[in-house]
Protein backbone atom coordinates (compact mmCIF):
# COMPACT_ATOMS: atom_id res chain seq x y z
CA UNK A 1 0.00 0.00 0.00
CA UNK A 2 1.16 3.44 -0.82
CA UNK A 3 1.50 6.10 1.61
CA UNK A 4 -0.29 9.38 1.00
CA UNK A 5 1.89 12.20 -0.33
CA UNK A 6 2.17 14.88 2.29
CA UNK A 7 1.40 18.53 1.47
CA UNK A 8 1.29 18.26 -2.21
CA UNK A 9 -0.69 21.01 -3.88
CA UNK A 10 -3.17 20.06 -6.52
CA UNK A 11 -1.95 20.63 -10.06
CA UNK A 12 -3.48 23.52 -11.89
CA UNK A 13 -4.47 21.71 -15.10
CA UNK A 14 -6.24 23.41 -17.94
CA UNK A 15 -9.05 21.81 -19.82
CA UNK A 16 -8.36 20.41 -23.30
CA UNK A 17 -8.77 23.06 -26.00
CA UNK A 18 -9.71 22.12 -29.53
CA UNK A 19 -7.88 23.86 -32.38
CA UNK A 20 -9.61 26.68 -34.27
CA UNK A 21 -11.84 25.66 -37.15
CA UNK A 22 -10.04 25.51 -40.47
CA UNK A 23 -10.73 28.64 -42.50
CA UNK A 24 -11.65 28.43 -46.17
CA UNK A 25 -9.55 31.50 -46.90
CA UNK A 26 -6.82 31.63 -48.01
CA UNK A 27 -7.36 28.62 -50.15
CA UNK A 28 -4.68 26.04 -50.64
CA UNK A 29 -2.42 26.23 -53.74
CA UNK A 30 -4.05 23.15 -55.21
CA UNK A 31 -7.40 24.94 -55.34
CA UNK A 32 -5.75 27.90 -57.10
CA UNK A 33 -4.52 25.50 -59.76
CA UNK A 34 -8.00 23.98 -60.14
CA UNK A 35 -9.50 27.46 -60.49
CA UNK A 36 -6.89 28.56 -63.05
CA UNK A 37 -7.30 25.33 -65.02
CA UNK A 38 -11.08 25.76 -65.10
CA UNK A 39 -10.75 29.33 -66.38
CA UNK A 40 -8.29 28.24 -69.07
CA UNK A 41 -10.59 25.44 -70.19
CA UNK A 42 -13.55 27.83 -70.42
CA UNK A 43 -11.49 30.36 -72.41
CA UNK A 44 -10.26 27.62 -74.75
CA UNK A 45 -13.82 26.41 -75.34
CA UNK A 46 -14.95 29.92 -76.29
CA UNK A 47 -11.99 30.41 -78.64
CA UNK A 48 -12.46 27.05 -80.33
CA UNK A 49 -16.18 27.73 -80.72
CA UNK A 50 -15.50 31.15 -82.27
CA UNK A 51 -12.99 29.67 -84.74
CA UNK A 52 -15.36 26.84 -85.58
CA UNK A 53 -18.26 29.20 -86.25
CA UNK A 54 -16.07 31.47 -88.37
CA UNK A 55 -14.97 28.52 -90.47
CA UNK A 56 -18.53 27.20 -90.57
CA UNK A 57 -19.65 30.43 -92.20
CA UNK A 58 -16.98 30.03 -94.89
CA UNK A 59 -17.95 26.38 -95.39
CA UNK A 60 -21.63 27.32 -95.77
CA UNK A 61 -20.90 30.08 -98.26
CA UNK A 62 -18.60 27.91 -100.35
CA UNK A 63 -21.15 25.10 -100.25
CA UNK A 64 -23.78 27.51 -101.53
CA UNK A 65 -21.39 28.65 -104.27
CA UNK A 66 -20.82 25.03 -105.28
CA UNK A 67 -24.60 24.49 -105.44
CA UNK A 68 -24.96 27.55 -107.68
CA UNK A 69 -22.22 26.29 -109.99
CA UNK A 70 -23.79 22.82 -110.17
CA UNK A 71 -27.19 24.31 -110.95
CA UNK A 72 -25.65 26.41 -113.72
CA UNK A 73 -23.84 23.37 -115.15
CA UNK A 74 -27.19 21.57 -115.35
CA UNK A 75 -29.39 24.38 -116.65
CA UNK A 76 -26.95 26.78 -118.41
CA UNK A 77 -29.30 29.58 -117.31
CA UNK A 78 -27.09 32.68 -117.15
CA UNK A 79 -29.86 34.86 -115.76
CA UNK A 80 -30.39 32.53 -112.80
CA UNK A 81 -26.61 32.25 -112.30
CA UNK A 82 -26.15 36.02 -112.11
CA UNK A 83 -29.15 36.40 -109.82
CA UNK A 84 -27.92 33.66 -107.46
CA UNK A 85 -24.38 35.04 -107.36
CA UNK A 86 -25.64 38.55 -106.63
CA UNK A 87 -27.75 37.28 -103.74
CA UNK A 88 -24.88 35.17 -102.41
CA UNK A 89 -22.49 38.13 -102.44
CA UNK A 90 -24.99 40.25 -100.51
CA UNK A 91 -25.62 37.52 -97.94
CA UNK A 92 -21.91 36.79 -97.52
CA UNK A 93 -21.12 40.48 -97.11
CA UNK A 94 -23.75 40.87 -94.39
CA UNK A 95 -22.43 37.76 -92.65
CA UNK A 96 -18.76 38.76 -92.86
CA UNK A 97 -19.28 42.44 -92.02
CA UNK A 98 -22.44 42.67 -89.90
CA UNK A 99 -21.62 46.09 -88.42
CA UNK A 100 -21.13 48.00 -91.66
CA UNK A 101 -23.62 49.98 -93.67
CA UNK A 102 -22.81 48.03 -96.82
CA UNK A 103 -26.11 46.14 -96.89
CA UNK A 104 -27.90 49.22 -98.17
CA UNK A 105 -25.48 49.97 -100.99
CA UNK A 106 -26.86 49.85 -104.51
CA UNK A 107 -25.62 50.45 -108.01
CA UNK A 108 -22.07 51.59 -108.54
CA UNK A 109 -21.61 52.16 -104.79
CA UNK A 110 -22.10 48.41 -104.27
CA UNK A 111 -19.60 47.54 -107.00
CA UNK A 112 -17.08 50.07 -105.64
CA UNK A 113 -17.47 48.54 -102.20
CA UNK A 114 -16.89 45.03 -103.57
CA UNK A 115 -13.75 46.23 -105.39
CA UNK A 116 -12.46 47.92 -102.23
CA UNK A 117 -12.91 44.82 -100.07
CA UNK A 118 -11.13 42.42 -102.38
CA UNK A 119 -7.59 41.65 -101.21
CA UNK A 120 -6.14 41.68 -104.69
CA UNK A 121 -3.05 43.86 -104.91
CA UNK A 122 -4.02 45.26 -108.30
CA UNK A 123 -5.99 48.47 -108.50
CA UNK A 124 -8.10 47.12 -111.36
CA UNK A 125 -11.79 47.66 -110.74
CA UNK A 126 -13.02 44.15 -111.45
CA UNK A 127 -16.60 44.50 -110.25
CA UNK A 128 -17.01 47.84 -112.02
CA UNK A 129 -16.15 46.19 -115.33
CA UNK A 130 -18.81 44.93 -117.73
CA UNK A 131 -18.77 41.46 -116.19
CA UNK A 132 -19.32 42.83 -112.67
CA UNK A 133 -22.11 45.17 -113.73
CA UNK A 134 -24.19 42.11 -114.61
CA UNK A 135 -24.72 41.69 -110.85
CA UNK A 136 -26.62 44.98 -110.70
CA UNK A 137 -29.37 44.17 -113.18
CA UNK A 138 -29.62 40.38 -113.01
CA UNK A 139 -31.68 40.09 -109.80
CA UNK A 140 -34.40 42.27 -111.33
CA UNK A 141 -34.70 40.58 -114.70
CA UNK A 142 -37.45 38.06 -115.47
CA UNK A 143 -36.61 34.37 -115.24
CA UNK A 144 -36.63 33.89 -119.00
CA UNK A 145 -34.41 36.90 -119.74
CA UNK A 146 -31.48 36.25 -122.02
CA UNK A 147 -28.12 37.56 -120.84
CA UNK A 148 -24.91 37.41 -122.79
CA UNK A 149 -21.81 37.37 -120.57
CA UNK A 150 -18.91 35.09 -119.76
CA UNK A 151 -20.26 32.95 -116.91
CA UNK A 152 -16.87 31.51 -115.96
CA UNK A 153 -15.42 35.01 -115.51
CA UNK A 154 -18.35 36.04 -113.31
CA UNK A 155 -18.03 32.88 -111.21
CA UNK A 156 -14.28 33.41 -110.91
CA UNK A 157 -14.77 37.04 -109.88
CA UNK A 158 -17.28 36.08 -107.20
CA UNK A 159 -15.07 33.24 -105.96
CA UNK A 160 -12.11 35.61 -105.62
CA UNK A 161 -14.22 38.08 -103.62
CA UNK A 162 -15.62 35.38 -101.35
CA UNK A 163 -12.12 34.04 -100.66
CA UNK A 164 -10.73 37.51 -100.06
CA UNK A 165 -13.62 38.56 -97.82
CA UNK A 166 -13.19 35.48 -95.67
CA UNK A 167 -9.51 36.23 -95.15
CA UNK A 168 -10.16 39.88 -94.32
CA UNK A 169 -12.88 39.38 -91.70
CA UNK A 170 -10.36 39.79 -88.91
CA UNK A 171 -9.58 43.27 -90.24
CA UNK A 172 -11.80 46.31 -90.34
CA UNK A 173 -13.70 46.56 -93.61
CA UNK A 174 -13.78 49.78 -95.54
CA UNK A 175 -16.51 52.27 -94.75
CA UNK A 176 -19.96 51.35 -95.92
CA UNK A 177 -20.61 54.35 -98.17
CA UNK A 178 -18.33 54.55 -101.15
CA UNK A 179 -18.09 57.53 -103.44
CA UNK A 180 -18.34 57.10 -107.17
Amino acid sequence: MKAPVPDQQPLDLRDIHLPDAISWWPIAPGWWMVLASTMLIIAAIFMVRKIYLKKQLARDIHSELDNIKQQYDQTKNKSQLAKSLSILLRRANISYYPKTESAGLIGNEWLTYLDSTISDSSTEKKFQSDIGKILLSAPYLPEDASLDFDATKLISLCESWLGAAHKKTSHTPPSGRATS
